[in-house]
Formats: C-alpha cells, structure tokens, sequence
C-alpha cells in the first residue's frame, strides 16, 4: 500500500531526528566530566552548559522565521551540517573554557533543528492528527537519546573527543539524508508573512516550556555531578539517560492518541506537575540504582503531556507562522533551561540538593499558571468535531 505524503515525510523525518539525537548524545552524559578534567570548576561547567542554550534563545526565534520566510529544509540542511562541524572541535587540545564557542554553535544549530522538524510535521498533518505525529518525532528524539549514551559506553572521558567526532560525522550524514527529503512545502511565497496570532493556548504552551526548561536545565548540570557524588560508575551515569527515554520511547504514541482525543490542558498539566515532584525528590535519593530507575518514572509523565502541549502550541495557526511559534516556544524552553544550567552550577557547589529543590518550586508555579491560560480549552478535538 503506498504511503501518502505527509506519511512519508514524516518517516524521514523520524530518522533523520533519530539519527541526529543519537549522535549529539554519544559523549553528552560525560561532558561535565570531560571539562573538568579540562580543569573547569563548578562554576565554569555550568557557564558552558548553559552557552548550548543562550545560543538558542539568540537564534530560535529568527531561524524560525527564516524558515516560514525561505522554506524549513533549506534550514535544517545548514543547521545538520553547523552542528556536525562543530561537534569535530572537540578534538582540539584546549581548555575548558574554549569549548564555549563549541556549545555556541551546536545550540542554535540544535535549535533550529527542532523547530524546523516539529512544525514541518504540524503543517503537514490537521490539527485533530497532530498529536500522534508530533509524538513521533518526539519519540524519535528520545530514541536517539537513549540509543546515544549506550552506543558512545565505549569512550572514557579522556577519549571523549573521538566520541564527539563521531556526533559530527553522524549529523552530517543526516543532512545529507535531509537533502533527499520532501518536506511538502509549496513554492517560495514572496508575499509578506502573515503576523502570530496570540491567543490564551498559545501563551500557556509557552509557560509550559519555560517550566520544562527549568526541569531540564537542572539535570543537565547537575544530574551527573550528583551521581558521581554517590560515587556512580560511568556505566550508571549512561545507563540513568537511557532508562530515562525508553518509557518515553515506548509510551510516545500513547501521549500522541490522548493529545488528540482527550483533555490536552488536563494532560499537559498534569505532565508538568509530575516532573516538578520527580525534580524536588531526586537528591534526597543516595542509591544510584534507585535513582537510576526513578527518572524512568518521571519519563511516564512527561511522554504522556509532551504531544499535547505541542499540540496547543500549533492550534489555530497559520502554516507560515508555524516555524515562528516553535520558535517562540523553543526560545521560551531554551531560556529557562539556560538560567536553570548557569546557576545550578553554582547551588550544587553551595548544597547539592539546593538546584533541584528550588527550582522544583518555580517549575511547579508555573505548571499550575497555565490552567488558568487554559481554563477556555475543549475537552478534546475529537468531542469538538462530533459537535459540528
């Protein structure tokens, strides 16, 4: 049976994402590691972590836009091909610190990345389909995430570069993979594009991802360094990421199905609650195999709300504004998770619980702001469209 189009599209779009992840995460859980051996402090660990993220919040926006102006796939082939080149210059026998003009470029490479992969998807698909095919993407990312620590077990922190050239490599040859893609776009359209239109769903799903990004910019600076703390072997600390996407991974189209035919406000908040808990528990945990299962639980959540708070992202819009709201959205999760790697660095120094205590609370704040910016959502399409 042939597949239609968007069916197609998304499928390479699937293992491009796939393929990307993978390899941007083959090295990633030792990183803080391999700069402190580099002789980087706390401190300066959680400055370069937190420079991947500034440059995205730079860039989202005005890679999006150039996306909805000049077309997504012209983006995403630079973007691969940014982040590959980059991703070889750790290789280079500098210090520390010179590794934050690398993190720069894959930051925005990385961010441009997925807001041209996401909203290519929501326009190829109808608003009451979105869901399940932006699950896919988002399970093909989490895929790549889990795939990458384990395949990269075989790299020690000192020989981590070779692992980081291998990221490179990979990228590159899924742009090449992006070149062949139809990505379903019509024509380029000179015609001026049409303003975002801001409405109460969309200024909710752009909280959601500030709050995400609060979650996740803790556990970028400070998971590994809280692991190795309880002594966990390098083999523990990989193994923490993979189990951590697997649930994701499994239960992606589940979240895609409710995201579509359930309460998306419900879900997605309920998403955001449960990591803001898993968040404020995680130190208070001294066994590392615990801990390291614990985050699986935490995944179950986040791969059940994730499509639908994507999904309020995209509602209602114009397909040339897509680029530019998940660039928003990316701006508003990369922001926050910039804020939360540069000063968790710091906290972790002052008490290791103190970066996910506090940031718990904050995240959880603002988890419970978007029901009021929600308080108007249906109770899904499905229900929607039979009442018409």
């Amino acid at each position: 049976m042939t597949r239609s189009i968007p069916e197609q599209t998304l499928r390479r779009l699937t293992i491009i994402v796939a393929i990307q992840w993978m390899g941007a995460t083959l090295g990633l859980p030792l990183l803080p590691l391999f700069l402190e051996h580099r002789g980087g402090t706390p401190s300066i660990i959680g400055f370069i972590m937190s420079a991947f993220f500034v440059a995205g919040v730079a860039t989202q926006f005005a890679l999006g836009h150039l996306a909805d102006r000049f077309g997504r796939k012209k983006i995403l082939i630079g973007s691969l091909i940014a982040y590959g080149l980059a991703s070889m210059t750790f290789l280079l026998p500098v210090s520390a610190s010179w590794f934050a003009l690398t993190r720069v470029i894959q930051g925005a490479a990385a961010g441009a990345i997925e807001v041209v992969s996401i909203s290519a998807v929501a326009a190829l698909f109808a608003e009451a389909e979105r869901g399940r095919a932006i699950a896919r993407i988002l399970a093909a990312q989490l895929l790549g995430f889990a795939i990458g620590p384990v395949v990269g077990v075989v790299a020690s922190v000192n020989s981590l570069g070779w692992a980081f050239f291998v990221t490179g490599v990979i990228s590159l040859l899924a742009a090449v993979q992006t070149v062949r893609t139809d990505l379903g776009e019509l024509s380029y359209d000179p015609s001026p594009l049409p303003r975002i239109q801001w409405n109460n769903h969309f200024v909710g799903a752009l909280i959601a991802g500030a709050a995400l990004g609060l979650m996740i910019g803790v556990q970028e600076t400070s998971w590994t360094l809280l692991m190795h703390r309880h002594h966990a072997s390098t083999l523990q600390i990989r193994l923490s990421w993979t189990v951590f996407c697997l649930p994701w991974v499994a239960l992606s189209r589940a979240g895609g199905w409710l995201a579509d035919h359930f309460n998306r406000r419900l879900v997605g908040v309920l998403g955001l609650v449960n990591g803001s808990v898993f968040l404020a528990i995680y130190p208070h945990i001294h066994n590392n195999n615990i801990l390291l299962f614990t985050g699986s639980l935490e995944s179950i959540g986040a791969s059940l709300s994730m499509p639908s708070i994507a999904s309020l992202l995209t509602q209602g819009s114009d397909d040339r504004e897509l680029s530019r709201r998940q660039g928003l959205y990316a701006t508003a999760n990369t922001a926050s998770l910039a804020v939360a790697a540069g000063i968790s660095g710091i906290l972790f120094t002052i008490n290791p619980a103190l970066p996910f205590t506090s940031i718990a609370i904050i995240s959880m704040i603002f988890a419970l702001s978007t029901l009021w910016w929600w308080r108007h959502e249906p109770e899904s399409l499905a229900l929607t469209r039979q009442s018409h």
